[in-house]
């Protein structure tokens, strides 16, 4: 931070530990580290249990407790559904009716729960789900704080009542003698008091990193605190329920265990925290070596995650199978809105399931009957193949989640055939005709999404990002601890690599666990050598794209010559589009060209390969011509700055703005310096001498040549433009040029490239300035263009949204970084007229992605941006 004087050496500071937490190797390793400390834990405290044992127990389980078990779940998710309905309420009024927020909730946290991965968790569900119902940005920001904050006033208000009353059992857990418990325990109890009335008084909100969150008010926020004690109290009965007898005779201390486990759960990036919570508890519950404990927490996670995942995912393949019906339009459809942002992370919970139950069951020993079957039916060669597929198709569902998750037809067709492996698999390695129905139902839901999975990209499915790659390690490492765990009894020999037979169970769960981890290997190095996604080349520039060009008024189109764009151009040649691929989005310099019609369908056209392609779509510095069309999109449109345009129309250099123009213009005379304008046709024999000028000037600057909105210095390019010089008149010396854009019909005048020699003199810039519009004026042009000041006319209100905070911050302080105001005063001593500047472009945090990627594109790539 700009004024900071902390030394080197000091302390720590808070905001360099965040730093350090947000740095990508901690924010990999820190999981890692934590996967395989409790995995090891989890060994060592069920070393002695069998797995026979554990089936036994869960076959003994008591109906009665898994009915309570059940009850709690759905109170747990009847809360979990009410946070969204209050928070709704508050903030989003009128926009999202009390059904559909319920629904929201509870569904899009069943499907989050059982998938765990970090940026698939309730936070990102809302978001897809509210922003699909037209709730803006902020408000839904406001949404998933309220939820959050009422997790903790719901835990605050436990935990106070717990250490108010310090119940038996709390002392074990928390090493505070009676009267401290109590002071702690009323401390909490008399800060939330105090909380509720300060939210009563007036409406509050809270400044965080630049976001402004509304707080509950009193009401509200009592009511959220009630309904944070069903959820947190639902969760954890639901495993107490569970529990053997002698492990279930203090809640209080159990209840301080599961909020441990669960924290720890959520760090791992495990999906649904597995392993990590279930050694937390067995360690903390004392139950290490109990065959019991682990039957609970198996049907601890059957209940609780795959059980209300099942559900929701069966409701939401109902009612896309019902809107696909065609017989309500889609746009007033209110339940297609709902489920089509859940329906990918469905599918992606699907394949995530269905690839865990492949890889679980290949892990695990067959049923002995069913192999005295299969003897008689199948060949040993093929049960052994069978066994390596299954896990094999298993890991690669695990993998083509990603794919589902982002709608890829592509990871659709791969998924399906996946699934009619496990299918097969399940059958042929050892007649598990329960995991073979599994696999049918999981193949109807994905058939029944069929339509949702529509984009096509270049890109391999099979390629991860960091994120989803610690995800799946450490989903793999807690199922190769089952299978660790299945054959604890069996004695480890090298002979075992090698056994094949029906009994070989532990064998085949060996081969199976290294061939996975190969496929695993393999898809990492893939994934991390060919991180950049594809992105296609430009094109040559097609003789209707010149023609339309030379017929635009505007001259923002010339740039469109630069031959680093791709054209979409419409079936009747009257308009054209020029757009750039990044890998991730297709983003677009200025609007189309040509008829404002045909213009209007590239536009779409253009959305709709970006989205079919599964990219991000943007239009960067287009003026209000279209912005109806960009909001028909849904793009948001933010304000980027102003363009000025100078009425040539009777200008002159009188005034005291362009006393300097007039000072440099006149030197320039008495020095013998002329002001010609070369016509294109004869600018080959001086292209060497304005490229040396160019050099020099670019030295002299240490930066490197632009691109996408500013040109370049190419030979080609230049080729297609007038160009006016300032040049000694007795040495022909130029010492300054520009490329001239010249709008169709003498509409306007501008410029691109305007470059001097260094070791030239050093008014010759404001000279040929001067001159050039001046030249502009006599000869007809109605405006001369000065191009755009960045992050000009934005309001910075407090009332503002936060992109015009943002941007009004940036202008009024960024000037040691670029000189945005003092660019906007130079342009402003010519009176210009301005005109807004917009982006239209994904809104939430899709904007900041693009400005970077046209930053990158401007700058030639990462090196450019950085210099």
């Amino acid at each position: 931070m700009a004024g900071s004087e902390t030394p080197i050496d000091a302390p720590t500071s808070p905001g360099r530990i965040s730093r350090l937490i947000a740095h990508p190797a901690i924010r990999v390793a820190a999981p890692l580290v934590i996967v395989a400390i409790t995995f090891y834990v989890l060994h060592e405290l069920s070393s002695k249990v069998s797995w026979r044992a554990v089936k036994a127990d869960v076959a003994d389980s008591s109906p009665t407790a898994i009915a309570l078990a059940i009850a709690a779940t759905a109170v747990s998710f009847f809360a979990l559904s009410l946070y969204d309905v209050l928070a709704v309420r508050s903030l989003a009024k009128g926009q999202v009716p009390d059904r559909i927020a319920a629904y929201a909730g509870g569904t899009g946290t069943a499907i989050s729960n059982l998938l765990g991965f970090s940026y698939l968790t309730g936070t990102a569900v809302r978001y897809r789900i509210y922003a699909s119902l037209g709730v803006d940005l902020a408000r839904v920001a406001g949404i998933i704080a309220i939820s959050w904050i009422a997790f903790w006033l719901g835990l605050t208000l436990i935990m106070g009542v717990l250490l108010l009353a310090h119940p038996v059992g709390l002392s074990q857990v928390l090493p505070l003698d009676g009267t401290l418990e109590t002071i702690v325990g009323a401390a909490l109890l008399g800060g939330l008091v105090v909380l509720l009335i300060w939210l009563s008084r007036s409406p509050r909100s809270l400044l965080a990193e630049g976001f402004r969150v509304p707080l509950p008010g009193g009401r509200l926020a009592i009511s959220l605190m009630v309904v944070a004690v069903f959820d947190l109290m639902g969760a954890a009965m639901t495993l107490y329920f569970l529990l053997p007898a002698d492990l279930a005779d203090n809640f209080v201390y159990f209840f301080v265990i599961f909020m441990g486990a669960t924290a720890l759960g959520i760090l791992s990036h495990s999906p649904g925290g597995l392993g990590v919570f279930e050694a937390t508890l067995i360690a903390g519950l004392g139950a290490a070596g109990r065959p019991d404990m682990l039957a609970a927490l198996l049907l601890y996670r059957v209940i609780y995650s795959v059980l209300p995942f099942a559900v929701a995912v069966m409701a939401l393949a109902l009612t896309w199978a019902v809107t696909q019906r065609g017989a309500i339009a889609k746009s007033s459809n209110w339940a297609y809105r709902l489920v089509r942002p859940l329906v990918p992370l469905a599918a992606s919970g699907v394949a995530l399931l269905a690839g865990s139950i492949l890889l679980i069951s290949g892990n695990l020993p067959g049923e002995s009957a069913r192999f005295g079957v299969l003897r008689d039916i199948i060949p040993l060669p093929f049960v052994e193949v069978s066994h390596l597929a299954g896990s094999v198709a298993g890991l690669l569902l695990i993998v083509i989640a990603r794919g589902l998750y982002r709608k890829l037809h592509r990871a659709w067709l791969i998924a399906m055939g996946l699934m009619i492996v496990g299918f097969v698999t399940s059958l042929a390695k050892g007649l598990d005709w329960e995991e073979a129905v599994g696999m049918l139902i999981s193949l109807a839901v994905l058939g029944a999404f069929r339509s949702a999975f529509y984009r096509v990209e270049a890109a391999s499915v099979f390629r991860l990002n960091g994120t989803w790659l610690v995800s799946i390690l450490a989903l793999l490492v807690a199922i190769f601890w089952i299978g660790l765990f299945a054959y604890s009894h069996v004695q480890y020999r090298d002979a075992l690599w090698w056994q094949f037979a029906f009994d070989s169970d532990a064998s085949r769960f060996l081969r199976a666990s290294v061939v996975v981890a190969l496929v695993l290997l393999g898809i990492t190095l893939n994934s991390l050598l060919n991180r950049r996604g594809a992105v296609s080349g430009p094109h040559d520039i097609p003789d209707v794209v010149r023609e339309l060009i030379a017929q635009s008024e505007d001259t923002e189109a010339q740039l469109d010559l630069l031959g680093d764009k791709t054209f979409l151009i419409s079936e009747d040649n009257r308009a054209f589009i020029a757009y750039c691929d990044t890998g991730g989005s297709l983003i677009t310099k200025g609007e189309p060209v040509g008829d404002e019609v045909a213009g209007r369908k590239l536009i779409w056209q253009l959305r709709e390969m970006a989205d079919k392609a599964g990219k991000r779509c943007a239009f960067y510095a287009v003026s209000p011509k279209y912005l109806a069309t960009y909001l028909d999109l849904g793009l948001s449109i933010l304000k980027i700055g102003e363009v000025a345009r100078v009425n040539l129309q009777g200008f002159t250099l009188d005034g005291s703005n362009k006393k300097k123009f007039r000072g440099a213009r006149s030197r320039a005379e008495r020095d013998g310096y002329e002001f010609a304008i070369i016509p294109k046709a004869e600018l080959s024999p001086i292209l060497g001498e304005l490229r040396g000028i160019s050099d020099r000037w670019m030295k002299e600057k240490q930066g490197e040549e632009k691109g996408f909105s500013l040109g370049y210095f190419d030979d080609t390019y230049l080729s297609n433009f007038d160009h006016a010089v300032l040049r000694h008149v007795e040495t022909g010396r130029i010492v300054a040029f520009a490329n001239l854009f010249q709008g169709a019909n003498k509409h306007e005048l501008s410029l691109d490239l305007m470059r001097y020699d260094p070791e030239g003199p050093k008014i010759a810039m404001d000279a040929l300035f001067a001159e050039l519009m001046l030249w502009g004026a006599e000869q007809g042009f109605h405006w001369f263009s000065l191009g755009a000041a960045p992050f000009s006319g934005i309001e910075n209100h407090q009332l503002s949204s936060l992109w015009n905070r943002i941007g009004g911050f940036i202008y009024e302080h960024g000037e040691q970084v670029y000189h945005f105001e003092g660019l906007r005063s130079f342009k402003q001593k010519f009176d210009p007229d301005w005109t807004p500047n917009y982006l239209a472009s994904p809104g939430g945090l899709a904007a900041p992605r693009i400005l970077y990627e046209v930053n990158v594109l401007v700058s030639g790539g990462i090196k450019g941006l950085v210099g």
